[in-house]
């Protein structure tokens, strides 16, 4: 005698070998015995094997027409023995009962179990929704399936290269189009971001980066809603400098100015000038909000996301030819010794004589000629507004030759300087959002010159003079701090006034870019607070000690920052890889700061701001100087590698090797290189929460 029974889910038969009142051991074809209650068995019967019943079952479940077996159902709850009796024949024989019960268990939206073998048929309204929805899962399937086959042929449909972007980096993994990417994946044996380009989803690399950037970090775009610019208080003192500002021909958001006073007359006063939008911004107005959303402007080769609208800028940025609102630190020093006699802060509107471009004055604007006389500097066309401030400049120059060197000394060790700036200037897009094509220019600007060292060693003085006022007045800030300079010890944000290792100063803030950074400008709240109410100023600034804001300040600005410094690292290097295809580049020469035995190895280029992953470079060691022939540049992953034709150096005169600064390790450079992390997982199987309709 065997049986048929249901359990867990499943039917099985087998052969009966004992039977008791409430239960039975059955043996099935595998051998194993199992005990079943008898509530579970459905079926008993002779012939035949168990097996067969289960093959010739199924075969006869597919031919039931379950719209027919519904309409023979009664209302009532029934046996599947009784339909199928009305549905065969009287007579219905088991394999037809046995048919019936798998046609009836298969179909829930049809039958409802209401127990072992016993089923009710769903109402006819919850049955159209339900056939409905099925016919919608399939329609959708034959979607997929088609979307998936244009995909493995070599085209992309449309909906797929619209949600591009989501898909790839921030999907919905019960979308259809991204089904039909993973599906595509898998038939095509081909990594998700390889087939899309090879489908043609990805027309531009530089779109590629850009639309990313946008989906993670402004997905409502970057337009500014409609704001008006807050006006700066009418009762500002006028002040008595002429101020001017240092920056690059690209600054357009000059934060800061500097001017000085009494030469020659034993005690100097240096005038360090900060825009003052804190003057106008309300903490918690919409300009607030939407500078904490922001926190900081995004900058990139050819193009940048500023945080405050155009207009805000250009109300509050110290542009020449008018007197702006600012918030001014004067630190008076003794002529000779450059000991510090004073220091004050004033709110003050600054009038701006001139806005310097220090790369159009760096060749005359140099070590050599500061030592001299005006007079004696023989540089052709020097404008006649940079003699007027020729002296001032001179003495800016050793005042900050100085601070360095008081830095220097708590530092433990001289800053280096060894590596160049970068500059890129993009051909062809103006002012506009770049869209890849353009012609990229890199120019390279030695670090330190006596412009950026004066504007560097100016900023510092500022940043740390506040940062203790905020301290000695009990006002809180946001402070940048590093307890050492030993490996690994990073610099941290937090609201506390402790040394910065790195800087060489007790404590340090930034304050003086609040037109671009939203640290700047809460900072730049807390020093305006302190300038009108002194010893009572913790009283009436806006953040108050253990103020919660500013954690959360800190912690969304360092998050955001940092994606912004990544992005602008990964264009820079976006454009290198451009500037080696335009110029046919395929050697570059260089040092490598990172051998094989550290994980691989790196070299640094010397004139472009690349560093290349090579092969060849083994038992070399760090700071040899070698020539690269390079690979295919690859502008979706940002990556190329190249291999050591030739070193350059002598291998036994440590001497020859180039020189190391503190960023020649390797890290962060290479962070941009290499496979782009996407979203899109081909291995990841269905689950309940994420089923194939």
């Amino acid at each position: 005698m065997y049986a048929l029974f249901e359990d867990a889910g499943k039917f099985f038969a087998g052969r009966i070998l004992s039977e008791a009142d409430a239960s039975s051991q059955i043996e099935l074809d595998s051998g194993k015995r199992v005990k079943v209650k008898a509530a579970n068995i459905l079926l008993k019967f002779d012939k035949p094997s168990p097996s067969e019943l289960l093959t010739q079952a199924q075969a006869q479940a597919a031919e039931v027409e379950l719209d027919l077996a519904w309409e023979f159902a009664p209302e009532a709850e029934f046996g599947f023995a009784e339909i199928a009796q009305d549905y065969f024949s009287a007579n219905a024989s088991l394999i037809e009962q046995a048919g019936m019960l798998v046609a009836l268990f298969g179909a829930p939206h049809y039958f409802r179990r209401a127990g072992k073998g016993r089923f009710k048929k769903a109402p006819a309204e919850i049955l159209q929704q339900a056939l409905a929805a099925i016919e919608k899962k399939k329609q959708l399937q034959a979607q997929m399936d088609a979307w998936a086959a244009e995909l493995v042929s070599g085209q992309c449909p449309q909906p797929i290269r619209e949600q591009l972007y989501k898909i790839l980096f921030r999907p919905d993994k019960n979308a259809p189009e991204y089904k039909a990417v993973v599906e595509a994946s898998r038939q095509a044996q081909t990594a998700p971001l390889q087939l899309l380009q090879q489908a043609g989803a990805i027309a531009s690399a530089y779109q590629f980066h850009w639309q990313r950037f946008l989906l993670d970090n402004f997905p409502k775009g970057t337009g500014f809603p409609a704001l008006p610019a807050p006006q700066p208080p009418e009762d500002l003192p006028l002040a008595s400098v002429q101020a001017y500002s240092i920056d690059d021909s690209q600054t357009t958001e000059i934060d800061d100015a500097l001017s000085v006073t009494g030469l020659g007359s034993g005690q100097v006063t240096l005038g360090i000038h900060i825009a003052a939008p804190g003057l106008a911004i309300a903490p918690g107005s919409d300009l607030d909000k939407l500078g904490r959303q922001r926190l900081s402007t995004v900058y990139m080769p050819g193009y940048k996301i500023t945080m405050l609208p155009d207009e805000v800028v250009q109300a509050y940025t110290l542009d020449a030819g008018r007197a702006n609102p600012a918030v001014s630190l004067y630190v008076t020093y003794d002529e000779a010794s450059l000991d510090v006699l004073e220091k004050t802060t004033r709110l003050e509107r600054v009038p701006v004589a001139h806005n310097f471009r220090h790369d159009q004055l760096d060749h005359i604007v140099t070590e050599e000629h500061l030592a001299q006389d005006i007079s004696q500097v023989q540089v052709e066309n020097i404008p006649q507004s940079l003699k007027d401030v020729w002296n001032e400049l001179s003495f800016l120059h050793k005042l900050a030759q100085h601070l360095k060197h008081q830095r220097e000394v708590v530092r433990g060790k001289p800053e280096n300087f060894s590596r160049p700036d970068y500059s890129f200037r993009l051909q062809g897009n103006g002012k506009n959002e770049p869209d890849g094509s353009e012609i990229v220019h890199i120019s390279t600007r030695k670090r330190g010159s006596p412009l950026d060292l004066i504007v560097a060693e100016a900023a510092i003085v500022a940043n740390s003079s506040w940062g203790q006022m905020l301290a000695d007045f009990g006002v809180p800030g946001i402070y940048r701090s590093q307890a050492s300079m030993a490996p690994g010890v990073k610099v941290r944000m937090s609201t506390k006034a402790q040394p910065h290792a790195g800087m060489g100063v007790k404590c340090y803030t930034w304050a003086t870019s609040p037109l671009r950074r939203y640290v700047d400008l809460v900072n730049q709240w807390q020093v305006i607070a302190c300038a009108r109410h002194g010893a009572t100023a913790a009283l009436a600034a806006p953040f108050k000690p253990k103020d919660a804001d500013l954690f959360s300040i800190i912690s969304n600005f360092e998050a955001t920052y940092g994606a912004y410094n990544s992005y602008q690292a990964g264009m820079e290097r976006f454009w290198t890889l451009k500037y080696l295809e335009q110029n046919g580049i395929t050697e570059i020469d260089g040092a490598l700061i990172r051998d094989d035995a550290a994980g691989g190895a790196l070299v640094r280029a010397d004139t472009l701001p690349l560093v290349v992953n090579v092969l060849g470079a083994q038992g070399m060691g760090r700071g040899a100087r070698v020539r690269v022939k390079l690979g295919q540049v690859d502008l979706i992953s940002l990556d190329i590698h190249g291999t050591v034709v030739a070193r350059l150096d002598d291998p036994l005169d440590p001497s020859d090797d180039a020189p190391l600064d503190a960023e020649d390790d390797g890290d962060g450079a290479e962070v941009t290189a290499g496979p782009i992390a996407i979203a899109v997982d081909v291995n990841e199987a269905d689950s309940p929460d994420n089923p194939t309709p």
